[in-house]
């Protein structure tokens, strides 16, 4: 999907909403456990019920991996699915890959290649030859890591660096990278402050943000200080919708959930339509 691509669905959805598929086998309805493939049938559920509401579906592939090879199976079952059914929407593997230069190939490789996910996260701890083989394939996009949302993220994400706090200088390094056209960000809904800062460095590129919901993150202030001309944003919502229910009417709850984000998003966007 090409970043235009994108756009085009934010403004027919009038959404820009990201529903994370981090399914916990605890969590689920149990009557989806006497199925052949849980994990799959609740992802199912939930995206046939909400793929009218949002841009985007991003399993986090932790949540897949801690199953083993039948999690894999079942994350490999879910992208096909909504590749094969609802090919509008953008896709995300929440993996956070990067390392040296040819495992970054293969883990490249695995996500757009064989899972034929649109996107991954990756943490650009290791640098530029860590990311440049995520950015060498056409149409397809790399979602870097550059301020969190969790507590952690303080402890070396806004330590200052000749006068420059180091996820200023991440953004800004990575804009020197081959194919850095294909860079999307992280950016933490708590974080909302910060948004004007990064939209200075970065004013066009798309940033994923995580923590709206359940971790206490403000859709009204991300969109205030983080919406560019094209909308920008994919606000990510997990917990909140996906686990709304935990009976037989779960899917029915997760859109109502998702609904309530999207009409949200529409106000929003029509007000800024008017400024």
């Amino acid at each position: 999907m090409t970043t235009q691509q994108l756009i085009d669905q934010i403004k027919i959805k009038k959404s820009f909403l990201c529903i994370g598929l981090d399914v916990d086998l605890n969590k689920i309805p149990d009557f989806l456990l006497a199925t052949e493939d849980p994990i799959f049938e609740f992802n199912k559920a939930i995206i046939d019920a909400t793929h009218d509401l949002c841009v985007s579906y991003k399993p986090n592939t932790a949540f897949y991996e801690a199953y083993g090879i039948k999690g894999w199976q079942s994350l490999e079952k879910t992208i096909n699915y909504i590749n094969k059914n609802y090919p509008e929407i953008f896709t995300i593997a929440d993996a956070k890959r990067g390392d040296i230069g040819n495992t970054s190939s293969m883990y490249a490789r695995a996500f757009f290649n064989d899972l034929n996910f649109d996107s991954v996260t990756v943490a650009p701890y290791m640098g530029k030859d860590s990311v440049e083989p995520f950015l060498a394939f056409e149409n397809k996009h790399t979602i870097m890591l550059a301020l969190t949302s969790n507590e952690g993220a303080f402890d070396f994400q806004t330590k200052s660096i000749d006068g420059k706090e180091l996820y200023k200088v991440v953004l800004a390094t990575s804009k020197t990278w081959k194919n850095s056209q294909n860079l999307m960000y992280v950016v933490g809904a708590t974080k909302a402050e910060y948004f004007t800062e990064i939209r200075k460095i970065v004013p066009d590129s798309f940033l994923l943000v995580p923590g709206v919901g359940a971790q206490g993150g403000s859709l009204s202030e991300v969109c205030q200080y983080g919406m560019n001309e094209n909308v920008g944003l994919l606000i990510n919502s997990s917990r909140g919708i996906i686990y709304a229910s935990n009976g037989s009417d779960f899917a029915e709850k997760a859109r109502e959930e998702a609904l309530k984000l999207q009409q949200e998003m529409e106000v929003i966007m029509s007000l800024k339509s008017k400024v």
